[in-house]
């Protein structure tokens, strides 16, 4: 270097931030939310402490949680504040002293009073202080935010386990918190966090043992460091790599991987692994034998394991394993798995042909000895109920033929919660059923239903197909929900253990996407006359109108979640709904037509006129629609009748038809008649009949509004001025 001269390293204005909290192992259903709600709870505390930041990602596993921001700036930014205090005429008196209120708002804002001013306003005169707070070091205002907003992450099940009384997904053992190079320590949960974290459990470096602490040098070097230790931390790269391996195997056995399970196992793979390792593994062939939901139930509930299948489709004695040992003997590590598997389907084999020595309609009785619900009853009274249902369900809809059948499956339905096979694999419920119901001789249309009366287990699962099984299916959540409505066990708040609201949604899928079409009212009471025989609540017309508004906000939750239908559309049409009737499907569907009509340019100014009447009949509380049209003193009241006598039945045979477009699109040629009564007549005529006739003629269009929906609650212009 030359004498005399200076060298400058340019000026860090940003750096990146990791927050890395290290812990036992977190069920592989937390993680995905956990990362989403730590990378909002980043941005929050980002933007709180006035960081800004480039960019801002989460990764992770099952035994960490990360987030990662790049671009923090070093330095927070200035705040400047303009708070407006009380009104000159208050805070001075008459010899301009300071009062009490100005002395008060000084003290309140730290400051002198001698440092207040004073602002106009569009009220006049009020005292301000102008506050200037230079902003902290980004690690100073961190270190001492981090810990509150880490304390905000939640999760559907938390726990307790040292004396912090922190509550986090599983304990948290340590925490890493760099910015850029520089250790940030920070305490939660009891846990001081350093610059140190851990490697793969069973990763080994070279002359290092897999449990020892690996320091980390800067944040931004996090994911490449890990990589060396064994840990994949994006979840995305971890699924491009199984997805990879897996196919590489599938072409390797000779088969493909079974499309039914494979995105719900390999994204479980992909949380529940830190460096992903793929095998193929065999089966003896003899347990081909099994049936094809036991052998992949025992493959993927217990292990994990996607199954093969052939060309045409069926299965292959040949599974793979998604493990999280990539390094060590693969040999042995895949005959471990193969030896667990066989163990699992030598005890299915068991239970198969133990199960089989008593047929389902013997295991009835045995239900006798199954609670339901210590409230309810048994197994067997369940049952009985769900009998009765789905019998009259069955002749309501013109269906004798059916009543046999439907009773005959909802007879055997819960058999098999008795069998060996369901108590050792309860996500066989109905399966078994139906199996063993082919197996003992009963008609294929009863079996059929067995299998079918769970659907939907889930939100987007498959509904049944065979009416008797569309029919059981209903007829057992409709049992559970007015069985626990009568006995007062409502879900409450976002508390639902008897998992009402998930048999309600599938109730709404059932009744709305299907061809089975009911008075689910209709339905509610019968159910509850049947729960009278056997002695259970004291239900009754009020327990009836609390379930349908449970059941409507259900099938509200629907159109939302699955439509796109806006709260104002499906408001208008439930608000009109019959409380003695309920077709769920004609109500979506009169949602849907009005969903698209309101989009239309000429809607709009249609509904200022309409409100404006709805209004006025409301505001009288007028009922008399008998219109006299030898006392109309204007064209326009005249043209406007003669609108509605022409339109009138036409809508009629429209709802009546279920068809809500044309009805709809009937209703749009009110708008210029309408308009013009508004413009031409006085409603509120100083002669009583003239203004009595003029109300009858708007409730008289306003009850055939309402046939199809209540348009005051559609939020529009029109809704604003209603």
């Amino acid at each position: 270097m030359v004498k005399g001269s200076s060298s400058q390293q340019p000026k860090v204005t940003s750096l990146p931030l990791l927050v890395e909290i290290g812990t036992e192992e977190i069920p592989t259903t937390f993680l995905s939310q956990a990362l989403q709600d730590l990378a909002a709870l980043g941005q929050e505390l980002l933007d709180e402490c006035r960081l800004s930041y480039h960019e801002i990602r989460t990764v992770g596993t099952s035994r960490r949680l990360v987030l990662l921001v790049d671009g923090v700036q070093t330095q927070q930014s200035s705040l400047k504040q303009e708070i407006v205090g009380p009104p000159k005429s208050a805070a001075f008196d008459a010899a301009g002293l300071p009062t009490k209120a100005a002395q008060g708002f000084a003290k309140s804002q730290g400051v002198s009073v001698e440092q207040l001013t004073f602002k106009e306003t569009p009220k006049g005169l009020y005292l301000v202080v102008n506050k200037h707070e230079r902003g902290k070091s980004a690690k100073q205002v961190l270190a001492s935010s981090l810990p509150g907003y880490l304390a905000k992450l939640t999760f559907a099940k938390a726990m307790r386990w040292n004396a912090s009384q922190a509550k986090f997904a599983r304990p948290i053992r340590w925490m890493a918190v760099l910015l850029g190079p520089q250790v940030l320590k920070i305490e939660f949960a009891g846990i001081v966090s350093g610059g140190v974290t851990w490697g793969h459990r069973f990763y080994k470096r070279k002359g290092k043992n897999p449990g020892q602490a690996v320091p980390l040098t800067n944040a931004s070097t996090y994911i490449t460091t890990m990589s060396k230790l064994g840990v994949l931390v994006d979840p995305d790269e971890r699924r491009v790599l199984i997805q990879s391996q897996i196919a590489t195997l599938a072409t390797l056995g000779k088969g493909q991987i079974d499309p039914v399970h494979r995105e719900e196992l390999t994204e479980e793979a992909v949380w529940g692994v830190e460096y992903p390792h793929a095998i193929l593994g065999t089966f003896h062939k003899e347990f081909l034998a099994l049936p094809d939901r036991v052998l992949m139930s025992s493959m993927k509930e217990h292990q994990g394991f996607l199954s093969l299948v052939g060309k045409d489709g069926t299965l292959l004695p040949k599974f793979v394993a998604v493990t999280n040992t990539p390094w060590g003997n693969t040999t042995l590590i895949t005959k471990g798995n193969e030896r667990v598997l066989s163990a699992r389907l030598k005890d299915a084999q068991y239970f198969l042909q133990e199960d089989e020595n008593q047929p389902l309609h013997e295991r009835v009785a045995a239900l006798d000895g199954v609670m339901f619900h210590h409230k309810l009853g048994t197994m067997r009274q369940k049952v009985e109920r769900i009998q009765d249902l789905t019998g009259w369900m069955a002749m309501t809809l013109g269906r004798d033929d059916l009543k046999d059948v439907c009773q005959r499956a909802a007879l055997l339905s819960k058999a098999d919660l008795t069998t060996g096979m369901v108590g050792e694999f309860p996500n066989l419920q109905g399966v078994m059923g139906e199996e063993y119901a082919g197996r003992n001789g009963e008609r294929p249309e009863v079996s059929k239903a067995i299998g079918e009366h769970y659907l939907p287990r889930f939100p987007d699962d498959a509904l049944p197909t065979s009416l008797p099984g569309m029919l059981l299916a209903c007829a057992d959540r409709v049992d559970s929900i007015a069985s626990f409505f009568i006995v007062g066990m409502r879900p409450s708040g976002s508390e639902d253990p008897l998992g009402l609201r998930r048999a309600a949604y599938g109730l709404v899928r059932i009744m709305s996407e299907t061809v089975f079409k009911l008075n689910v009212v209709d339905v509610f009471e019968q159910m509850i006359q049947i729960l009278a025989k056997q002695g259970v609540g004291h239900g009754g017309p009020t327990t009836v109108t609390e379930v349908m508004e449970f059941i409507v906000e259900r099938l509200r939750f629907y159109g939302r979640s699955t439509m796109g239908l806006r709260d104002d559309v499906m408001e208008a049409v439930t608000r009109v709904r019959s409380k003695d009737s309920a077709d769920l499907g004609d109500l979506l569907s009169r949602m849907q037509a009005l969903q698209v009509i309101v989009n239309q340019p000429d809607f709009e100014p249609l509904m200022i006129g309409f409100k404006r009447a709805h209004r006025i009949v409301e505001k009288e509380s007028w009922q008399h629609v008998a219109v006299s049209p030898e006392r109309f003193q204007h064209d326009a009241e005249r043209q406007l009748f003669s609108l509605f006598n022409k339109v009138r039945q036409e809508v009629t045979d429209c709802v009546a038809n279920q068809e809500y477009a044309g009805a709809l699109q009937l209703l749009l040629t009110f708008k210029s008649a309408i308009d013009e009564f508004f413009s031409a007549v006085l409603v509120n005529d100083p002669d009583p009949l003239i203004r009595e006739n003029r109300l009858s003629l708007l409730t008289a269009i306003d009850h055939l509004f309402l046939t199809i929906a209540d348009f005051s609650c559609l939020q529009s212009a029109g809704a604003e001025m209603g």
